[in-house]
């Protein structure tokens, strides 16, 4: 019967290795259904398979070639998967939990085949014992070898202060001579895909503001609804980054809305970019729209796609200023009907010249767009079709970096 038993063992092991194609997929859809830790973009996604696939690949070599209980390592993909857990603040129960699921799934296979194959009772049901036996003590010293890890990472994670982090996230962003690999070595992160920086900051003052930056880090995380790299610069500021296989697609609308409980704090939003040049570029583009925002006083969500001209020149707002006055001559005036021109000339020549449209943006009738449009013309001297791209420059400016200054 010893004989029979090694034989039905390899002819089942046999039959579940030549169908993983299909059964990974569903125990790692199990896995996502389960475990809500387990629901990953698409990067975190594919290592989590890789785990899944390294352990499966390491019992069925267990159950065929009588590999013995001393052999057993911790697969690579596997380790990787729980340094990744810990950095991200993933809980380790939810890690074992997978394992123990995992267990069960595999186990159920052998029966099922075991059911199929029809050996006389005794032998299935020493088969499904042995099976068992082995996948239990594999799922035992595996555990145990992934605690280790897990809780090594974490305190190694956790003494990495925030300067630090953010003197490695400097060093990758200023140091053009920093190859690929250098890189997502002192980040401990790939950086090979698509990247968005969002930056964090509250205004002097704030009562308390590393609360508004843990609250606008957690409002930012239920948007995004991804892993994410949070690293706190100062009392006022925090960095975070963002990471994603495809471009990211942040709702920055949502974000502005529920950012509104939090008026103290205010955002930048870099453009997606991919590879290291991409992660440095939408540092960059957050930084800039942060120096709009900050001209500007503007509250909430600045995103760089909307403020990239004003962007380039927010460092040097004062002769913005000068120039604009020189374009806009008393359209200028810090007084409020001077404001409503300025206003509806950028909205008017935004729509292209069409009252129509203008009026519907404004919300106001059509008459009266053609009445503030004739006078800012009476204002100006002259045709908004004269230097009408200086006019739309100087409009935008106005309007995104608080211009005029009061």
């Amino acid at each position: 019967m010893a004989h029979d038993n090694d034989a039905l063992v390899r002819e089942v092991a046999g039959r579940i290795k030549g169908d993983l194609d299909r059964r990974t997929p569903v125990m790692t859809s199990m896995f996502a259904e389960m475990i809500p830790e387990f629901r990953h973009d698409d990067e975190i996604h594919r290592l989590m398979v890789a785990s899944t696939e390294a352990n499966l690949a390491a019992i069925l070599d267990m159950l065929t070639l009588a590999i013995g209980p001393d052999d057993i390592t911790v697969p690579p993909a596997a380790a990787e998967y729980a340094r990744l857990f810990a950095q991200q603040d993933l809980s380790l129960e939810a890690l074992l939990r997978a394992y123990r699921l995992g267990e069960h799934m595999f186990v159920q296979w052998v029966i099922t085949l075991l059911t199929e194959l029809a050996p006389p009772t005794q032998v299935a049901l020493a088969t499904a014992a042995r099976v068992a036996g082995v996948v239990n003590g594999y799922i035992d010293q595996v555990i145990e070898g992934l605690i280790d890890i897990f809780e090594s990472e974490r305190r190694r994670w956790d003494a990495r202060t925030d300067a630090a982090r953010a003197a490695q996230v400097r060093a990758v962003l200023d140091a053009d001579d920093l190859d690929l690999a250098s890189a997502e070595q002192m980040l401990s992160a790939s950086l090979r895909n698509w990247h968005q920086f969002v930056l964090l900051w509250t205004p002097p003052g704030t009562a308390d503001p590393r609360g508004a930056l843990r609250a606008g880090t957690g409002v930012l995380a239920t948007v995004w609804g991804r892993a994410q790299m949070a690293v706190e610069v100062d009392e006022h500021t925090r960095w975070i980054w963002l990471a994603s296989t495809a471009r990211p697609t942040l709702d920055t609308e949502r974000l502005a809305r529920d950012l509104r409980a939090l008026p103290s704090l205010s955002m930048a939003v870099g453009d997606p970019a991919a590879g290291l040049d991409g992660f440095r570029q939408s540092f960059r583009d957050a930084q800039a729209a942060r120096a709009v925002a900050v001209a500007a006083r503007a509250r909430g969500v600045t995103r760089h796609a909307d403020v990239a001209l004003s962007g380039l020149f927010a460092d040097r707002v004062p002769d913005v200023e000068h120039w604009a006055r020189r374009v806009l001559g008393g359209l200028m005036s810090a007084d409020e009907a001077a404001a409503r021109l300025r206003e509806t000339v950028r909205v008017f020549l935004d729509a292209r010249g069409s009252y129509t449209d203008a009026a519907a943006r404004l919300h106001v009738h059509k008459n009266t767009v053609h009445y503030r449009v004739r006078k800012a013309e009476e204002v100006l001297g002259h045709p908004l079709t004269e230097r009408r791209l200086d006019i739309e420059v100087a409009l935008l400016a106005c309007a995104q970096l608080g211009l005029p200054r009061s």
